[in-house]
């Protein structure tokens, strides 16, 4: 009997292609606990990413940002950049108000990612931007956020306008003094950094002179850094050592770009504490 040998090809079942996950994450200060909290959210979203079956780890863009508009959050235009670039296919945040604050920026960036079949998820409102009721709920909610942020900007500015007409300042952060209970205090070590830095200055010394005469001397200055020319020509144009205050130098933009112009006015309060 002949014998037949049949070849027989047996078909590999295609692996199932990692997601490409990322993360992003953004605090609106430099204090050390705003900084803690994004160490935290970085580790968390590395953790979440990299234990999850099927994600391949693309990274965790941070931001320390005051808005959350896009142009001052270089991390997110890497992020941005990196989409573009077909890398990721999903990105993870927190929330609505950490990815925008700003409802227009917010869905120009969404339809821009979902152009390129990106997805993103918010974890605390539990929406992908890929579903189908996606957008509806984030132009609801990001919208909400934008209200919310316009309401806290709000109550700022009243607070920090009733501090003005009771002549109270803004931060109280001026060398040589202290600022406790209404009332600027003296710290008699650094007045005399103070007097020394007028006293060199009108005996006809240069500011680059000084800031050299007082790195020398291991004086530092209020942050506690060494001394530069822009610190020590703060002092020598602070108002406040004539023994008045001048209010409202500054102001915010709007409570979206938060950039801060000069206020060509100012309210001045004389007779708020000693310059001596």
């Amino acid at each position: 009997m002949e014998r037949t040998v049949q070849r027989v090809g047996f078909s590999i079942p295609a692996q199932p292609k990692a997601k490409r996950v990322a993360a992003y994450a953004r605090v609106s200060s430099g204090k050390d606990a705003m900084l803690h909290s994004l160490s935290a959210q970085v580790s968390y979203y590395s953790d979440l990413i990299q234990n999850h079956p099927g994600w391949l780890y693309c990274g965790v863009y941070a931001d320390e940002a005051l808005t959350g508009t896009k142009e001052n959050r270089a991390e997110f235009q890497r992020l941005l950049a990196e989409c573009r670039s077909g890398n990721i296919d999903l990105i993870i945040t927190k929330s609505i108000s950490r990815f925008a604050r700003n409802t227009v920026v917010l869905l120009q960036t969404v339809r821009d990612l979902k152009s390129l079949g990106v997805d993103v998820y918010f974890e605390e409102q539990n929406i992908h931007s890929m579903s189908a009721d996606g957008e509806l709920m984030l132009t609801i909610l990001a919208s909400y956020a934008q209200e919310e942020s316009l309401s806290a900007s709000e109550n700022q500015k009243w607070r920090i306008k009733k501090n003005f007409e009771d002549g109270k300042p803004w931060s109280g952060q001026v060398l040589g003094y202290r600022y406790e209970d209404g009332v600027y205090i003296v710290k008699p070590e650094e007045a005399e950094i103070v007097r020394s830095i007028f006293a060199d200055y009108l005996s006809g010394m240069g500011i680059e002179a000084i800031m050299k005469k007082l790195n020398a001397q291991g004086k530092p200055s209020r942050n506690g850094h060494a001394w530069c020319r822009s610190s020590v020509r703060k002092v020598l144009g602070n108002y406040s050592y004539t023994g008045n205050l001048l209010l409202q130098t500054t102001f915010r933009e709007n409570h979206i770009t938060k950039k801060t112009l000069p206020n060509r006015g100012g309210i001045s309060v004389q007779g708020r504490h000693s310059n001596r």
